[in-house]
């Protein structure tokens, strides 16, 4: 059975190197406001920021024809493919977990 939500992972982050800003925080920084086309329930939202969507499936599951579990497990999805991205720029994935709880 496919996932109520689904969405690609994101590319390698574009660091721009340099000394003024570290590459994890930055890394954190750019997922939060990483766009990709999001799936629910077969219906394409294009270019929506993944984040802040879930925040929004999280609040009002309801609303898009999900059930909690449903919007918990893209939750879990962005945890799992963003957290991969902020990892190999010297981040946690645990911080992409407590933004979902601010």
């Amino acid at each position: 059975m496919s996932p109520a939500v689904s969405f690609s992972g994101p590319q390698r982050i574009p660091y721009p190197g340099g000394c003024v800003t570290e590459p994890a925080p930055y890394a954190l920084d750019y997922l939060l406001k990483w766009s990709a086309d999001v799936t629910v329930r077969g219906e394409i939202h294009p270019n929506k920021q993944v984040f802040a969507f879930v925040r929004e499936l999280l609040a009002d599951p309801a609303a898009h024809g999900l059930t909690l579990a449903d919007a918990e497990a893209a939750r879990d999805l962005f945890v799992e493919l963003a957290g991969q991205a902020l990892e190999a720029e010297g981040g946690d994935r645990e911080w992409l977990r407590r933004e979902f709880r601010r």
